[in-house]
Order: C-alpha cells, then structure tokens, then sequence
C-alpha cells in the first residue's frame, strides 16, 4: 500500500474530514469542517505539514494554497475545485481527486464558499496563506 492510500483508506474508514502523514510516520484523522484543522495544525507549527501526504474531503484554492505553502507533500480529495488544480500544478504539487467540481459550495448549498469566491482570482498563494493563517 502506497502512502496516499494509507490516508485514502483512513479518511474512508474514519470518516474524518482530513488525515495527514506526517513526515515521522504518525497517520493521524482530523474531523472539524472547512481548514480549520488546517489552520491549527499550521497555527500550533508552521513546519509540521512539511513533507506530509494528506486526504481531504474538499480541497479548493484556499486549502490547496494553504498546503501549498506548508509543504506538503502529496494531496488526495474526494472533491476538488477546478479553481485549486492551476495552484497544484503551478507548484508541481501531486495530487488526486475522486470528483472534480467548478466550485466549492457554501455550507447552506445555494452558491459558492465565501472563501473561494473571496481569493478565486487571487495570484499570489503567499497572500491566501498569510490572510487565512493569521485569521
């Protein structure tokens, strides 16, 4: 079994919303919705994503830019934004999805997540990074 399949496999038999393999070998499952176990992980250390292969049920730009930054290694979603694959593939980021969908949707299901809206069209990731770690 690979290492994208090992966190593959925990996301599904978990059903947690993120799992990361760190670089030391710890596999641990996250459950909160949205980045906000991203944002912790990277709030309690800067460098603890650095090199690690994760699964996540919804990967859009802002959490791709957010990974993207903190090093990660290898991504795998169960959904991910057409807007997040041009940030992977300008930082030669390995990634895989099972359904690919225009957007991220908001939590009431009626439109775009704020966030996506806010930085779809956002250059710079150091920025989406910056203004979503220091919130």
């Amino acid at each position: 079994m690979t290492n994208l399949e090992i966190v593959k496999e925990k996301l599904y038999s978990t059903n947690a919303s993120l799992v990361v393999l760190y670089l030391n070998g710890e596999c641990k499952a996250y459950y909160q919705n949205r980045i906000k176990d991203i944002k912790e992980i990277i709030q309690k250390d800067k460098k603890a994503l650095q090199g690690a292969i994760i699964a996540d049920r919804v990967i859009g730009k802002v959490a791709g830019s957010i990974l993207t930054i903190a090093g990660v290694k290898e991504i795998y979603a169960d959904v991910m934004s057409k807007y997040a694959i041009p940030v992977l593939d300008k930082n030669k980021m390995k990634y895989e999805y099972k359904k690919l969908v225009d957007y991220v949707i908001n939590n009431e299901k009626t439109g775009m997540c704020p966030m996506e809206n806010k930085y779809k069209d956002e250059e710079d990731i150091n920025k989406i990074y910056t203004e979503m770690i220091a919130e």
